[in-house]
């Protein structure tokens, strides 16, 4: 059983599955609003009344200020320590500034005078921004106090798989099929209005559950021993990053993944797959549900694996996955009769096509997600190359060039369909079908993942923190923590 906690080495900082899984949550949460923020171009262009180019360009700068800022964001966690833990104020904050700022965009952004959209615009933006990296910071860096036991880090990779999926599968359900149906479309305010009171509400719950999962865990006893938490200076960052060569393979290797991710996961592509090619925009909302406990399957399977083999195993293991899985999806798409995929239309493409797309998600979700407690390993690596425990720091530097690197992603798209005459508006999905289209759609959801995927492996080839070093320096760093006895 991977939820397994019987017979764990005491030598590590144990937690529970659940305890896991609850601080997991606060990923849910930022994955909520991550969600909702798919569909800001849209918002953007259909009701603000912002070109494609032009709201391309803004979201693309305001996602690189994003990850500008993750370095002091980081900087001033690691200074943090207070009544209240280093680790919770920054969750509660983050949640809060998100909720505000979503209210305030989708409410009242479109009602003032038009002079002045675009600055008040990019002013609420920019406070999401800091929201959402006061939360997702959190959820890189807090992994580090949760546990260091190789078989139970792992664990973050399946709960955060599991509520990712339901926060992007429920979120896409409940917009696609059932809000755009109540409201004729994305033309009306009312629909994201609806959809952000109910990110606002759950978003919520899900921090508090956090919150209560890294409780007992967010202490100075499990921030490394006096010698090791450090209080260094914003240059340390270049020594940092020149001298953990993990973390720079690591940052590489998935920030080419994010910017797939954000190519092959953009609303537009969607439209274009599910809307135009397929003439079944609902069926893009419905097969997230439809395919989570099989994807989940897969994801188990590759918990499994980094558990046994190590999570740099795991990680090049399932990319070469998806990329098989991957060229089969393109030669589907290319030459399939997609009108006949439905969930009512049980033919052979129909079974073809789930089938591919549940173990292709699975193996996608598998390594996009499994970089997370990734991060904690090379935060573990920092404290055994230099004594220095500064989880803020490394989950910042990999935050910010991920962000950066990953925020041309959006605009990718959105140039890419401007070039072929999109320039006022984006593809509807009563669009008519033409070859530039499908084209499109096949190199943003195919041909731009494998090319990244390809380059991601590369650079773990130069990743050293395989099972056996992580458990050198794990027990390396326990004995000098003075939490247990040295090994005899």
């Amino acid at each position: 059983m991977i939820f397994s906690t019987k017979k764990l080495d005491p030598r590590y900082n144990n937690a529970s599955a659940f305890l896991i899984a609850l601080f997991s949550l606060n990923t849910a949460a930022s994955t909520l609003y991550l969600a909702l923020m798919e569909y800001t171009a849209y918002f953007v262009n259909g009701i603000i009344g912002f070109s494609v180019v032009l709201t391309s360009v803004v979201l693309t700068a305001l996602r690189v200020f994003d990850g500008l800022i993750d370095p002091f964001i980081g900087y001033v966690v690691d200074r943090t320590e207070g009544k209240y833990g280093k680790f919770r104020p920054f969750m509660v904050l983050g949640n809060a500034l998100m909720a505000i700022s979503s209210l305030l965009l989708y409410y009242c952004s479109y009602t003032i005078p038009k002079a002045i959209r675009l600055p008040i615009f990019v002013l609420i933006y920019i406070i999401f921004v800091f929201g959402y990296t006061f939360q997702m910071l959190v959820a890189k860096a807090g992994q580090t106090v949760m546990t260091n036991n190789p078989k139970m880090r792992p664990l973050s990779t399946y709960f955060d798989s599991l509520f990712i999926t339901a926060s992007y599968g429920g979120t896409a359900l409940y917009a696609q099929t059932f809000l755009a149906k109540k409201y004729g479309g994305f033309k009306n305010p009312k629909l994201y209005q609806e959809l952000t009171l109910w990110i606002v509400l759950i978003g919520g719950i899900c921090t508090i559950c956090a919150v209560i999962g890294i409780w007992s865990k967010d202490r100075k006893e499990y921030y490394g021993s006096s010698d090791q938490v450090t209080k260094i200076n914003m240059k340390d960052y270049v020594s940092i990053m020149k001298h953990n060569k993990p973390i720079r393979m690591l940052v590489t290797a998935a920030s080419v993944n994010k910017f797939t991710s954000m190519v092959y996961s953009n609303i537009t592509v969607g439209v274009i797959i599910f809307g135009i090619m397929m003439k079944n925009y609902e069926l893009s909302g419905q097969i997230g549900l439809v395919t989570a406990i099989p994807n989940l399957l897969v994801v188990s399977i590759g918990v499994m694996v980094a558990q046994r083999l190590g999570q740099k195993k795991a990680f090049e293991s399932f990319t070469w996955l998806a990329i098989c899985f991957q060229i089969i999806m393109t030669f589907l798409l290319l030459f399939g009769n997609l009108t006949q995929i439905g969930l009512t239309k049980w033919n052979m493409i129909s079974l073809l096509f789930f089938g591919i797309f549940i173990l292709l998600n699975g193996c996608k979700t598998v390594s996009n997600n499994i970089v997370v407690p990734m991060i904690a390993d090379c935060s573990d690596y920092e404290v055994y190359r230099s004594g220095n425990y500064i989880p803020g720091i490394m989950g910042a530097l990999f935050s910010l060039i991920d962000q950066v690197v990953s925020a041309f992603g959006t605009a990718f798209v959105g140039l890419v369909v401007a070039m072929i005459g999109f320039r006022n508006a984006l593809p509807q999905i009563e669009d008519k079908l033409t070859n530039s289209l499908k084209m499109v759609a096949i190199l943003c959801y195919c041909i731009i993942p494998i090319g990244g995927w390809l380059l991601s492996l590369l650079s773990m080839k130069h990743y050293s923190l395989d099972k056996e070093k992580m458990r050198e320096i794990n027990l390396k760093n326990s004995i000098e923590d003075n939490h247990f006895e040295k090994l005899s």
